[in-house]
């Protein structure tokens, strides 16, 4: 096989095409994968859109940050894998990197873990931006541990349901603010659902800390999902935000004495820094996994890479009930 299939995005707000390419080679350092799912992100249709500067993908382009597959082929000097191996990672779709929406992607191997063996492809294809953004927010940055009170803005979405379970996992009381549709699901994976159409910041800082404060905010939309992290954290608490890239008045942060950080879960791809860090993550993210305490949510529809445009178009419509995966 010289050639595979791979999804094309062609030029700015294009459709989709499916085109032949060059088979991948393994080199120095990379792994061959055998992509068997590829999850989709917010992020692509902005590059798509031509929105997302900071990810300096340009097009023509494949499009795809995760994927889960098996390993064909290892180039010189990579350890710990061998071909046959299920694999998972954030591989791509940005800084001109292949991304995962092909059949085949020749992908750093610092990048990529064993996956879980106790999910299937689909759900672990689901993990990899999400549980990397969620860990470094809350494991690194906070170190979260039991007792402390933990408001996750964005609960329900990609990153939000990732860092609630982390958390509640760490023995934290959760809270997490989302639309009232979410509730459910929210309670389902431990935490308490904060509806946004019905209770302003102040009003259910009050309820559920009388007025004190939470003691680790984790925002996953930005805008004025930042401004309330600061408004509801609490005195000497940390704010992490996965979106902080707006003009915010620090002053509710500052009067407080809190602290603030950001995640940036692109660098490693786009400056070849410290990706092993990703590796390191991911084994611990599959520990996670296989002790039953983390769980993607995903939704249900199910999409080949002749369905790209669809899948696309259910993640754009905004109608999607967790994540959405494609199947290659």
């Amino acid at each position: 096989m010289s050639t595979i299939k791979a999804a094309l995005v062609e030029a700015q707000n294009s459709e989709f095409t499916i085109a032949d390419i060059a088979k991948p080679v393994a080199q120095a350092g990379q792994i061959l994968v055998r992509i068997k799912a590829a999850a989709l992100n917010p992020l692509d249709l902005k590059i798509r859109a031509g929105e997302a500067a900071h990810a300096r993908h340009p097009l023509p382009a494949i499009l795809g940050i995760d994927m889960a597959g098996i390993v064909e082929t290892i180039g010189d000097g990579v350890e710990g894998f061998r071909p046959g191996d299920e694999v998972y990672g954030m591989i791509g779709g940005v800084g001109g990197l292949q991304g995962s929406l092909a059949e085949f992607a020749a992908v750093d191997a610092d990048l990529v873990a064993l996956k879980p063996h106790n999910i299937s492809m689909r759900q672990a294809a689901a993990l990899p931006l999400i549980a990397i953004t969620a860990w470094e927010g809350l494991e690194e940055r906070t170190q979260v541990k039991a007792g402390q009170k933990v408001l996750v803005i964005g609960g329900g979405g990609g990153v939000g349901h990732i860092a609630v379970q982390m958390a509640v996992a760490a023995g934290a009381e959760v809270y997490a603010v989302d639309s009232g549709s979410k509730a459910e699901y929210i309670r389902s994976i431990g935490a308490t659902p904060i509806d946004y159409a019905k209770e302003r910041t102040e009003d259910f800082v009050a309820r559920y800390t009388d007025g004190q404060g939470f003691d680790i905010v984790y925002d996953t939309i930005g805008g004025r999902g930042l401004d309330a992290a600061f408004q509801a954290v609490a005195k000497f608490g940390h704010v992490v935000s996965s979106l902080g890239w707006g003009m915010h008045s620090l002053a509710p942060l500052s009067f407080k004495g809190a602290s603030y950080s950001g995640v940036f879960t692109l660098a490693p791809l786009l400056t070849g820094e410290d990706r092993a860090h990703h590796g390191e993550i991911l084994k611990w993210v599959a520990q996670r996994v296989e002790a039953g305490t983390l769980m993607p949510h995903l939704d249900p529809r199910q999409f080949s890479l002749a369905d790209v445009g669809k899948a696309y178009g259910l993640l754009e419509s905004r109608q999607a009930e967790g994540k959405v995966v494609v199947e290659i």
